[in-house]
């Protein structure tokens, strides 16, 4: 058997082992790559023959065939340039095959025969790992990021020469033994708004509480200029930190469309998108699909600020994520899935002119309020769980030094019921939101005056059945939030406060 050298394709939720086999034969010198490859690969003969020359290795004056197998399936990126590299000299039997044997090689090369960092690294080696791989080349630049995965064997390379010193055991490249742990340099980012710095508005920092213990989903309705933008950037502070297998998601979410992939996520993804982005900047997508703003707030919040503004499509494409938390991106070459587990925070004014219902003259017209109210459709009103009007500000009080409570206090209380919330379904990453309703009948304890409560609220309220279980859901992190197991009437009382009201007002 012709010995090959093994990468990895990293497709959403799946790994391929790509294996990258070269032959050599007489004719006109050149490297030609099949198997299915995108532009980006072709070019890497150019990017190999360069770094050959740099890195002072003679290239087989031959034609070279590089098979990039399965064939069948279509490949993109840089990350198999080392590989392509390696299978050269293995081919030509310039190193031996013991070294390359049970490993995976990644890294882009450029032309000075450095290796680059790559995108996906994280996601690349998780799938690997699960395919019985343990030990991995990988460009230096990604250490960073690698490290993070438990119970693999690093080997950093820093350019195509080290490489081939290494294979033939001329040198030892460094090897990191990885335990999985946040390198002691990266560090969380400290959120600019603290929830001291919004003057009154207790009921909407409460809903905001709830939502950040269970994440749960709000809107925030109001006249312009009375705090809903605030508020929503405020909620950053009081979110828990983040576990490994969160920074470990995150990272490799961000590493796949953000132009530093090379980064450490530490922080909870905020994303705020200006209504006019294009669908799929929103959902994700394009000829080699990406991560969208959907899933770059996975574990964190999507702020969809004046969201009747946007367009009524975008509106509708949350309707899978916010049931589903993953978001499914389907294309003519392929379909690819992404987490989407976000807390979505909603603002909205009132009417076009924002001044309805307000104590300030409304100059919209009753057609041009309706139209705007429904432009948010009821599935998606169904699938939002707190709704909160906020109101305007008392001008005197602004600039009085009356003592709010700070997000440290509200954060301890959230870390609380989250806690709770690990303890009780056995896993960080599933809050109450999250709950199946199979996981609502097995894990969540309502009294009987509290089922009474809610039955004849939904009798009376007209609530849907999906309605129906999300209250009890904000309820039982209500119930989390003043550490009792067991839901009750008040828990229940205060979760249906924050239903949608059966009225024309947002």
């Amino acid at each position: 058997m012709k010995p090959v050298v093994r990468s990895i394709l990293e497709a959403g939720n799946e790994g391929i082992i790509i294996d990258v086999e070269c032959h050599t034969s007489n004719g006109l010198p050149g490297i030609v790559i099949i198997g299915f490859a995108n532009k980006a690969i072709d070019e890497a003969k150019e990017r190999v023959k360069s770094a050959f020359s740099s890195s002072k290795l003679d290239l087989p004056r031959k034609r070279i065939t590089i098979n990039l197998a399965p064939a069948d399936i279509p490949k993109d990126g840089t990350s198999f340039d080392l590989a392509i590299a390696a299978a050269i000299l293995l081919g030509s039997e310039r190193v031996p095959e013991t070294k390359l044997s049970g490993t995976l090689v990644l890294g882009e090369l450029g032309l000075d025969g450095t290796v680059r960092p790559v995108r996906g690294i994280i996601g690349k080696l998780l799938h690997a790992k699960q395919k019985g791989f343990k030990t991995f080349y990988i460009p230096k630049g990604n250490l960073e990021q690698a490290s993070l995965i438990p119970n693999v064997t690093l080997i950093s390379v820093s350019t195509l020469r080290d490489l081939y010193l290494e294979l033939n055991n001329t040198i030892s490249l460094p090897q990191v033994n990885s335990s999985g742990k946040l390198p002691p340099a990266v560090t969380a980012e400290t959120s600019q708004l603290d929830f001291s710095d919004v003057v009154g508005q207790a009921r909407a920092k409460r809903a905001l509480e709830i939502a950040a213990a269970g994440m749960h989903n709000v809107l925030l309705s109001g006249a312009p200029g009375a705090g809903k933008s605030m508020l929503a950037k405020a909620i950053p502070s009081i979110l828990p930190a983040m576990t490994l297998e969160e920074i470990l998601e995150v990272t490799h979410l961000h590493s796949l469309a953000s132009r530093q992939y090379d980064r450490i996520i530490v922080e909870r993804p905020f994303r705020a998108p200006h209504h006019s982005a294009s669908g799929i900047s929103i959902i994700g997508g394009g000829s080699i699909p990406r991560p969208g703003e959907i899933s770059l707030s996975h574990h964190g919040v999507l702020l969809f600020d004046e969201f009747p503004e946007f367009s009524r499509s975008t509106i509708e494409a949350l309707r899978q994520p916010l049931e589903d938390r993953v978001i499914t991106v389907a294309r003519a070459k392929d379909t690819i899935s992404f987490p989407a587990n976000f807390i979505l925070i909603a603002t909205s004014n009132p009417c076009p002119c924002g001044y309805y219902g307000t104590s300030k003259a409304c100059s919209c017209t009753p057609n041009e309020i309706q139209r705007y109210q429904k432009k948010i459709s009821g599935p998606i009103i169904d699938r939002i769980d707190l709704y909160v009007d906020v109101d305007e500000v008392k001008h005197r009080s602004l600039l009085r030094g009356d003592k709010e409570q700070p997000s440290t206090d509200i954060r301890e209380r959230v870390s609380r019921a989250r806690l709770r919330q690990m303890k009780r379904f056995g896993k960080a990453t599933k809050t109450n939101s999250s709950l199946s309703n199979r996981d609502i009948k097995q894990h969540i304890k309502l009294s009987d005056s509290a089922e009474i409560l809610l039955n004849q609220a939904a009798e009376r309220l007209g609530i849907s059945a999906r309605s129906y279980m999300r209250t009890i859901k904000v309820a039982q992190t209500i119930a989390d939030l003043d550490g009792i197991e067991e839901i009750n009437e008040a828990h229940i009382s205060e979760a249906l406060q924050y239903r949608k009201p059966h009225t024309n007002n947002l």
